[in-house]
């Protein structure tokens, strides 16, 4: 499992952020672009999600696909985010055509938002339209860094500064699967005894002093519980059905509680979308009578390597990520953690 991997190793998804800090600013979105005939569906959980257009991936809806998923501070004010990344979609053409002109479409673009109102000062500071342009506009098939960017700058991890964080897998048959989780969770991904995290990510890892521990500890003793939720996107390229990209996601709930712990309270509106864009079939097997058994197990790997995907994702937004407001950052409370070492002494 490559766990510094990043969402855009499924080749035609692109990934852009924009965000404000200072001067009563620490919010951000980030947008992914999907391509041409992207299949999506979605898994909603927690007791207070903030989502739009979550009705259009039922396998039941008419449209098959998306554009575009949309992940914003801002709370419910920030699905404004989404209007930009329509505007930007329908100025390149791009969306479900209603009319009969090439340029009359109508672009799908799903979203889902965190809270963090107030955490850069200002409270009627959140993302509007003008962020999701920018985002869409930013958008590149590349590699970005973990961390505190995007929409994951005003992000809070049981009052740890939280983050984005990305991972990948790349299955036996070459199916690629991929994550990108925005952490703002009231549950921690910091096992609080060991001071490490509960899942691996992508930073080799050892157990801090214990003074460090205490101190990680103690601040965890004295976080308030906040309005929080972890939003995110799992990706292959297999080819699945709305229904299946829906079961994906599900799963992908299943590597999001590895790795935070607790999650889906009602002070989380935990969202998780999944993608296929349909470059990979199912291998076909030996005996042609297992075809269908074959084809089971090849989605059952593809669900696993996303729930696996998305735990190392959840890791790599808190331990990648740095202070942009009053929260500490893992790496300010536990920096021994980060000291170089022998080998038996790792965290792999």
């Amino acid at each position: 499992m490559n766990r510094s991997g990043c969402l855009t190793d499924v080749p035609g998804v692109a990934v852009g952020h924009h965000q404000r800090i200072g001067r009563g600013w620490c919010t951000g979105t980030t947008v992914v672009l999907l391509p041409d005939g992207c299949v999506a569906g979605v898994d909603v959980r927690g007791g207070g999600p903030g989502t739009r257009e979550t009705d259009l991936l039922s396998p039941t809806a008419t449209i098959p696909f998306a554009n575009a998923i949309c992940l914003t501070g801002g709370s419910a004010f920030g699905l404004a985010a989404a209007g930009g990344v329509m505007s930007f979609l329908e100025s390149k053409g791009i969306g479900f055509p209603v009319g009969q002109q090439p340029s009359e479409v109508v672009p799908i673009v799903p979203g889902a938002v965190i809270f963090d109102l107030g955490r850069g000062g200002a409270f009627a500071n959140r993302p509007d339209e003008s962020f999701g342009r920018r985002a869409a506009a930013a958008a590149r098939c590349r590699a970005f860094a973990n961390g505190s960017i995007g929409a994951g700058v005003g992000t809070l991890s049981k009052g740890l500064q939280g983050g984005i964080g990305t991972a990948s897998v790349t299955l036996p048959s070459g199916t690629v699967v991929s994550a990108l989780a925005v952490v703002n969770s009231a549950g921690s991904v910091i096992d609080p005894e060991s001071g490490l995290p509960w899942m691996p990510g992508a930073e080799r890892l050892r157990h801090p002093p214990a003074d460090q521990r205490a101190a990680l500890r103690q601040h965890f003793a004295s976080t308030v519980p906040a309005l929080n939720t972890t939003i995110g996107v799992v990706a292959t390229t297999a080819a699945l059905t709305k229904a299946q990209c829906s079961r994906f996601a599900t799963v992908a709930h299943d590597g999001m509680a590895r790795a935070i712990r607790p999650v889906h309270s009602l002070l989380d509106g935990d969202v998780v979308f999944g993608v296929a864009t349909g470059r990979d079939q199912a291998p076909p097997p030996a005996d042609p009578a297992l075809t269908t058994r074959a084809r089971l197990h090849w989605l059952n790997a593809v669900f696993e390597a996303g729930a696996e995907a998305f735990a190392a994702a959840c890791t790599n937004a808190v331990v990648e990520a740095v202070r942009r407001g009053t929260a500490p950052a893992y790496r300010d409370l536990c920096p021994g953690a980060y000291t170089r070492f022998p080998n038996r002494a790792l965290i792999d």
